[in-house]
């Protein structure tokens, strides 16, 4: 059974990025939303520390039951599985409200005469005859406008808006949430140390880019594969780098959007978390004619609206070394597809699972426990 906590931050959080830095003057910046990876290391370190157990047991493989079936050893994960990370704020003393990042097929806009904002949603247009470029499908995902609009950034989706959105509904301008509402940029001051003589170094000024949360706003993470009883109801958490302290409490479920898609449709499916894929952004399992395939179905690929790349690494604790550096398909991607073959419970099945085995390269348990690869299936 799903586990869900609210993860309500108590100091500035260091989630770092890739982007290397240590030269004088150097800035390093932070990765917001951070990768899934953050909270499921926080989380399987809480339920240690919280039975008395060393980490290190995890390395060598001595963890006592139930821990050995749950968190599994540093060569094989156990059972425990992150199905979902996201931001979340507080909308009354008791009520958490989970937020969406905005999927790559929105637009928001203002319009320039009434300063308000308007969500549009890019479409599938074949591509024109005689137009030859890199675009290796048939369509291309095109925004018509009908007023002269400047494009906004910045926004995530409450549940109503992400409800909307999954019905094939035009989310409405309501249900947007700028990042400002929620963190706001914390820049620190550092000074590189001589490591030999443990002092300041001469001429080595650095800043890092710190994530203060506005009051009321966390992040809602969703576990399963767990005892109940192994996993703390409440507790504070190491989250990020220097291990910030954040306060765990749970949450109750949020209702299931369920969509309903008729055979031989078209649907999208959208990536709820970063997508580690061996085509880069290709689904594992597309062939070279655009249709993809899964266990018990298959589907035509129409067209897909994929934002900029993104690089994953992190540091593997149990081996003490970096994790390798992958590219990512990042959350938010929208595929659009038609022709389903198979009927929903195939797909409903590989929701449950991630996309994950679908060829022989696409297979890294240590990720899938991590919460990489999650999906939603959501109406045209």
């Amino acid at each position: 059974m799903a586990e869900h906590r609210f993860i309500e931050p108590q100091d500035v959080l260091f989630f770092r990025s890739n982007r290397l830095f240590g030269e004088p003057g150097d800035a390093g910046s932070s990765l917001m939303p951070p990768w899934p990876s953050v909270f499921a290391g926080a989380l399987r370190s809480a339920m240690l520390m919280a039975a008395g157990i060393a980490p290190e047991r995890v390395a060598a493989g001595t963890l006592p039951h139930p821990f050995d079936q749950i968190i599994g050893t540093a060569q094989a994960p156990g059972s425990f599985v992150l199905t979902g990370a996201t931001l979340a704020r507080g909308t009354s003393a008791d009520q958490i409200e989970p937020l969406y990042i905005l999927p790559a097929d929105l637009c928001v806009e203002r319009e320039e005469t009434t300063d308000t904002l308007a969500v549009q949603r890019l479409e599938p247009q074949p591509l024109p005859a005689g137009i030859v470029g890199s675009q290796p499908l048939p369509n291309l995902l095109a925004l018509r406008h009908t007023t002269r609009r400047k494009p906004e950034t910045g926004y995530w989706l409450t549940r109503t808006g992400w409800e909307q959105y999954c019905r094939g509904e035009l989310p409405s301008p309501e249900s947007l949430v700028h990042s400002s509402q929620l963190w706001t940029s914390d820049p620190r001051l550092g000074i590189a140390l001589d490591p030999k003589q443990r002092t300041a170094a001469d001429s080595q000024l650095y800043t890092t880019e710190g994530i203060s949360m506005r009051p009321g706003c966390g992040f809602w993470v969703t576990v399963d594969g767990v005892d109940r009883a192994a996993l703390p109801a409440q507790m504070t958490l190491r989250l990020g780098g220097d291990g910030r302290g954040a306060w765990m409490h749970p949450v109750d479920s949020p209702p299931e959007t369920k969509t309903a898609i008729a055979e031989h449709d078209t649907f999208r499916l959208i990536l709820t978390s970063p997508g580690l894929f061996p085509g880069g952004w290709a689904l594992p399992g597309l062939d070279a004619n655009g249709v993809w395939h899964y266990p018990g179905g298959r589907a035509q690929l129409l067209a897909a609206a994929v934002t900029r790349s993104q690089t994953v690494s992190g540091w593997d604790l149990a081996h003490r070394r970096p994790k390798p550096a992958e590219n990512v398909a990042s959350t938010g991607t929208v595929y659009w597809l038609k022709n389903l073959e198979g009927g929903q419970e195939p797909l409903g099945k590989l929701a449950n699972t991630g996309l994950w085995g679908l060829t022989p390269d696409n297979h890294d348990p240590q990720r899938r426990a991590e919460g990489f690869n999650r999906f939603v299936i959501a109406n045209v």
